[in-house]
C-alpha cells in the first residue's frame, strides 16, 4: 500500500489506516478474539498504521492493539496515540459519578469503569500520558503523538503540552507530533504557530462538510505538513444514508440526509458506492496523507480495504459538482480530482 511521509518527520503512513477505537469497545463490546483478527486482516490488506488513544475504552483499544502487534517487526509498523486525557484508578467499589456513566457506556465505551478520565494537558501530565500508553502498548517508542481534542484548554495545549511534546519527539521518545480534532480552527493554529508535523481531522474534510479547504489544507500545504484526515463518512451518513443515520453522532439533519441521498443516487450511476467515494474524495488533496477508518471486524477491514482499491472517474466529481452536492469551490485550490 502506498505510503506517505509525515511532514518534515522521518514517519511514513499508509494511505489507509487503522482506527483502534472501536476495538475498546466503542458503543459495543468486541470480542477480544474479533478484535485481533481485524488487526490480523489489516495486516494482511497492507496497512501499517494504527491508530489508538487513551481515551478508548479506558486504555483497552492500546492493550489490545499492543497484543495484536507484539509478533509484528517493529519497523513495519506506525503507531499513534494520544495525550490530554489521562487515566486514574478507581478506588475498588467506587465509580465516580463524573465519569459520564449512561447505558452501561462509559464515555461512549462499554467497558467496566477501572479508571477515571482527567482532562491533563500539563507538561508532567503528557510525559505520563506517553509513559503509561507506552505500558499498555508494550512498546518503547511511539510514532506518532497527537494532542487529543484540547478545544477547550489551548493555552495549556499551546503553553505547556505541545513544548512538551517537542522535547519528547527531540528526546527520540516519540517520531512525529501533531493535534487532533473535530474543528479546523484551532488545528490552523497549531500548523501555523507551531512546529506540529501533521495535524488529524475528524468530520471536516467530507463530501458534507469540506470546510478544512478554507484555511486547514492550504496552510498545512503551504508549510509543507501533512493532514490525517478521519470521519470520512460523518459517523455513518456517508455509510448508509437512509432515515435514523448519524451525522457527527447525532441524528442526521434531514436537509443533509436528503444531500447524501442524492449523492448516493450520483456516484451509483458510475457503479461506485458511496463509501467508496467518501474514502477516495480526501486522498486527492496533496496536503493529505491518508483516511483513517475506524473498524472493528476483519470484514470491515476488508470493506475498507476494497473500497480504496475503487476506482472513481473523474466525471463523478464533476457531475456532484454541477448537481450543486459537492461544494468545494472556489475554496477547493490544489485539490485535484481523480485518484
Amino acid at each position: 500500500m502506498q505510503r506517505h511521509r509525515l511532514g518534515r518527520s522521518a514517519v511514513e503512513i499508509t494511505r489507509l489506516s487503522f482506527g483502534a477505537a472501536a476495538i475498546g469497545n466503542l458503543f459495543t463490546a468486541v470480542d477480544p478474539a474479533r478484535a485481533a483478527a481485524a488487526v490480523d486482516a489489516a495486516w494482511d490488506e497492507g496497512i501499517r498504521y494504527f491508530d489508538t488513544a487513551p481515551h478508548y475504552g479506558l486504555g483497552l483499544s492500546e492493550r489490545r492493539l499492543g497484543e495484536a502487534l507484539r509478533s509484528r517487526p517493529r519497523d513495519a509498523y506506525v503507531v499513534s496515540t494520544k495525550v490530554g486525557r489521562v487515566l486514574d484508578p478507581v478506588p475498588a467499589g467506587g465509580v465516580p459519578a463524573a465519569d459520564g456513566l449512561s447505558d452501561g457506556l462509559s464515555e461512549g465505551f462499554a467497558v467496566r469503569t477501572t479508571h477515571r478520565r482527567r482532562w491533563d494537558f500539563s507538561a508532567d501530565g503528557v510525559r505520563r500520558s506517553i509513559e503509561d500508553s507506552l505500558e499498555r502498548l508494550g512498546l518503547d517508542r511511539i510514532d506518532i503523538a497527537y494532542l487529543h481534542d484540547p478545544d477547550d484548554h489551548g493555552e495549556a495545549a499551546f503553553r505547556e503540552a505541545y513544548p512538551a511534546l517537542e522535547k519528547l519527539r527531540a528526546e527520540g521518545v516519540v517520531g512525529a507530533i501533531g493535534a487532533g480534532m473535530n474543528q479546523t480552527a484551532m488545528l490552523t493554529r497549531f500548523l501555523r504557530d507551531t512546529d506540529v508535523d501533521a495535524v488529524l481531522c475528524a468530520g471536516r474534510y467530507t463530501l458534507l462538510d469540506p470546510s478544512a479547504l478554507t484555511a486547514l489544507l492550504p496552510e498545512a500545504a503551504a508549510r509543507g505538513r501533512s493532514v490525517v484526515v478521519g470521519g470520512v463518512f460523518n459517523s455513518g451518513l456517508l455509510a448508509d444514508p437512509r432515515p435514523g443515520a448519524t451525522y457527527d453522532y447525532a441524528a442526521a439533519p434531514l436537509q443533509l440526509l436528503d444531500r447524501a441521498l442524492r449523492m448516493k443516487a450520483v456516484v451509483e450511476g458510475y457503479g461506485v458506492p458511496l463509501r467508496a467515494a467518501a474514502l477516495h474524495y480526501p486522498l486527492a488533496h496533496p496536503a493529505v496523507a491518508g483516511v483513517l477508518v475506524g473498524t472493528r471486524s476483519p470484514e470491515e477491514v476488508r470493506d475498507a480495504a476494497a473500497l480504496l482499491r475503487a476506482e472513481i472517474p473523474d466525471a463523478l466529481w464533476d457531475e456532484l459538482r454541477a448537481e450543486g452536492l459537492l461544494n468545494d469551490e472556489p475554496g477547493g485550490d490544489g485539490h485535484r480530482e481523480g485518484n
